[in-house]
């Protein structure tokens, strides 16, 4: 069944969408991450535009994650003081995200430098996954036991000044440490449409040095009201969320996330995170090619990716 996008301003196959939404979800739901920094490439290689994949995909990423953060919330794993330090940086960074992503679109160049921010950021993130999954594998191999992680803060964040107690999280720091984290995480959100949490829960843990059992639920605490102003400030200002596209994918989200988390109660976790660095270096890949492969069509913006 083929629907219009009135943002978009093209048809779809409805049910392609909330199959690729449910895909995502189920990576969601077996990695425990917002699926954000794939469903935008996903839209780009399907051919909706850079610009309306990147917001609606962050329009897609609140619904998802309001019942995830609700869940934590209820289980007394989100740190309230903490999650409203990073909503505060979060907020900051939404409005410069938004004002660069206005920058770039009246430049023109939007939908290539959407493009090649996720080639880089996806090369180094998977790259840096790859080789710590392999770290870890050959770790096993060789039958030595896993590296315990020690909890502590970045010596950078110990000296910064009005330092406070987030006892929840268990630190000592300066609320400065979070707000600056939030502010990166809302920059990425507007440019990029993702969650975010792909950054933050590694920053919370190894920055920050929080305590594990909160990290995870005080990200998607933060995620939710990021992406909420993300959203708002694409439709009143770039006129870019397709509320039909994001509908159809937060649909098959749902619906994706369930099933993933039962798989990955099934799978090893140094599997699923090797699965998922490759993964992420495949659509870097992917959209490296498409950025630098000369398209049939010239004139033609879709078919670059």
């Amino acid at each position: 069944m083929d629907l219009y996008l009135p943002i978009a301003e093209m048809s779809v196959n409805a049910l392609l969408i909330v199959l690729l939404g449910g895909g995502v979800g189920f990576l969601s739901g077996m990695f425990g991450i917002g699926g954000g920094f794939l469903t935008t490439p996903l839209l780009i290689f399907y051919g909706i535009p850079p610009a309306i994949a990147v917001a609606s995909s962050a329009t897609q990423i609140t619904g998802s994650s309001v019942s995830g953060a609700l869940t934590y919330y209820q289980r007394g794993q989100v740190d309230l003081k903490m999650g409203f330090v990073l909503v505060g940086g979060g907020l900051v960074g939404s409005v410069i995200g938004s004002f660069v992503f206005r920058w770039l679109q009246s430049l023109g160049q939007i939908d290539v430098s959407i493009g090649i921010i996720y080639v880089l950021f996806l090369g180094v993130v998977g790259g840096l996954m790859l080789k710590e999954s392999l770290a870890v594998w050959l770790r096993e191999r060789r039958g030595e036991e896993p590296l315990a992680r020690v909890r502590r803060h970045h010596p950078l964040v110990a000296g910064l000044p009005m330092r406070m107690r987030f006892p929840r999280s268990g630190v000592y720091i300066s609320p400065l440490a979070p707000f600056l984290v939030g502010m990166l995480t809302g920059v990425l959100t507007v440019i990029m449409g993702i969650g975010g949490g792909f950054i933050m829960v590694p920053a919370m843990l190894y920055v920050l040095g929080m305590a594990a059992g909160v990290v995870v639920g005080t990200s998607l605490f933060q995620i939710v009201f990021v992406t909420a102003i993300a959203t708002v400030l694409h439709a009143s200002q770039s006129q870019s969320v397709d509320i039909v596209l994001a509908v159809l994918l937060l649909v098959g989200g749902v619906v994706g996330a369930q099933f993933g988390a039962r798989a990955a109660q099934k799978l090893p976790a140094e599997r699923l995170r090797l699965f998922l660095s490759l993964l992420v270096l495949a659509v870097a890949i992917r959209l490296a090619v498409g950025l630098t492969w000369t398209p049939p069509e010239l004139f033609s913006i879709q078919t670059a990716f």
